[in-house]
């Protein structure tokens, strides 16, 4: 019998997987603040409070901490070298981190 391989997705190592991984992971660490900091909360209602904060501080921190998904995925992949990976990831940080600076110094 085959002994199933669980982990095999993370072995790819290809630019797309990369940036899919890194624009999905800061969702999944979007989600974990969520449960960790609003617990009580719904997720519509933890989105409207961040939202709607004067000067969008929470808003900006809310999207940096979720980031951290990313830099845990970036160093997993760096240091298996699976570069192509981590080079997909590190644009969609990079994408992301921009869009997080145009937002607090735009709004």
């Amino acid at each position: 019998m085959k002994k199933a391989n669980y982990f095999r997705m993370f072995k790819k190592d290809n630019f797309i997987y990369g940036c899919i991984l890194g624009l999905i992971a800061p969702l999944v660490g979007l989600f974990l603040l969520k449960y960790y900091k609003f617990g009580m909360l719904s997720f519509k209602e933890v989105l409207q409070f961040i939202y709607t904060q004067p000067g969008h501080g929470i808003l900006t921190a809310a999207l940096s901490v979720s980031l951290m998904m990313n830099a845990f995925f970036f160093t997993m992949y760096v240091n298996a070298r699976r570069d192509e990976t981590g080079k997909g990831l590190f644009v969609t940080t990079v994408l992301y981190g921009v869009v997080i600076l145009l937002i607090k110094y735009l709004s």
